[in-house]
């Protein structure tokens, strides 16, 4: 959500970049999860659920929000109510999560922002921290790099090149300051030692509607947010962020073909308030690995350019962890701040 043998100082750890989009465990093991969490313990949901997700209605966010939520509660036996909670970089809805009853029946849906990057980029924002306990992994996808169809680059490597001949001449867009978006360009910028101004928008949908008309040299988007204008050709795209090639863009090269060891994905799982009982940890993780492994999920996420993760709670600590170390390090280097 591939590397070589050597990379840049400042570069992604290779162990990092390989496993941004794969999944952490094969599918025979997501199906057998479940099995697994129901003989270690009895735990079920007695009342209705609640997903706390960091942003509006509308999105990709959302959109696989509510599938999570959608075959969890018909799993469990209760429906999960999504509750949408946007403002302060999804701060807000963290700490109503970590603030919530930890007895199982409110999940938050956070997102590499929540878990990993915001408490470098927004220091005036308190995080969440220890307050929160993983509970799955669950959906990663590239952010892919964008210019209008009349643009003079056909490829990153082209890009990178009149961005060196010109410093601080070449614009890229943002959904906001702080974003995946804007990190995805700062970490571009710093890896391929060039100077490309920021621009950041009140959303993806604004930044998309700029390159569209010209106004910016190149955009980040989301990949389920910006395939539509790809597919239409309205935008080209010349790269993916992730590690490698998108099966849904597969003449697409990644990030890393030009600049190796680049990858960075958007990536978001489950998380409950900590003292959650550990039975009912394993249900809803069996549960949210079930619902990854399902074909008819997986139908309606994969078309959009998203991966499944999955895996034991352990096994998403350990990817927070790496995850936070990789961009303290480039927001660190790169002085990316939103305060």
């Amino acid at each position: 959500m591939s590397a070589p043998a050597s990379r840049p100082k400042a570069g992604l750890p290779r162990h990092v970049a390989r496993r941004a989009l794969l999944p952490l465990l094969a599918a025979p093991v997501l199906a057998c999860a479940r099995g697994v969490a129901r003989a270690q313990g009895v735990w079920a949901p007695s009342r209705q659920l609640r997903l706390i997700v960091p942003f509006p209605p509308g999105g990709s966010t959302d959109m696989l929000a509510r599938l999570t939520a959608e075959r969890m509660g018909a799993a469990l036996g209760q429906p999960m109510v999504v509750d949408n909670r946007g403002g302060a970089a999804g701060s807000l809805a963290a700490d109503m999560a970590a603030k919530a009853e930890p007895d199982g029946h409110t999940v938050f849906f956070c997102s590499v922002g929540t878990a990993a990057t915001n408490q470098f980029v927004y220091r005036h924002i308190p995080h969440p921290g220890e307050a929160l306990t993983e509970v799955a992994a669950m959906f990663a996808l590239p952010n892919v790099a964008t210019v209008p169809p009349g643009a003079p680059w056909t490829n990153l490597g082209e890009f990178i090149s009149a961005a060196r001949e010109a410093p601080g001449r070449l614009t890229y867009g943002s959904s906001g300051a702080g974003s995946s978006l804007h990190l995805t360009g700062a970490m571009l910028a710093h890896r391929a030692g060039i100077d490309i101004l920021h621009v950041p928008y009140r959303g993806g949908g604004q930044m998309l509607n700029e390159l569209v008309a010209g106004r910016i040299s190149i955009a980040f988007g989301n990949l389920p947010t910006a395939i539509g204008l790809l597919q239409a050709g309205t935008l080209r795209p010349i790269a993916v962020s992730g590690a490698a090639r998108s099966p849904i863009l597969p003449d697409v090269p990644s990030m890393a073909e030009t600049l190796p060891g680049f990858a960075t994905t958007v990536w978001y799982g489950l998380q409950v308030p900590r003292g959650t009982p550990p039975a009912a940890i394993a249900r809803l993780n069996a549960e949210a690995n079930a619902a990854l492994a399902a074909p008819e999920a997986r139908a309606r996420f994969e078309p959009q350019g998203v991966s499944a993760m999955g895996g034991s709670p352990q096994d998403f600590t350990r990817f927070v962890r790496a995850e936070t170390a990789q961009w303290r390090e480039i927001i660190t280097a790169a002085q990316i701040t939103a305060d």
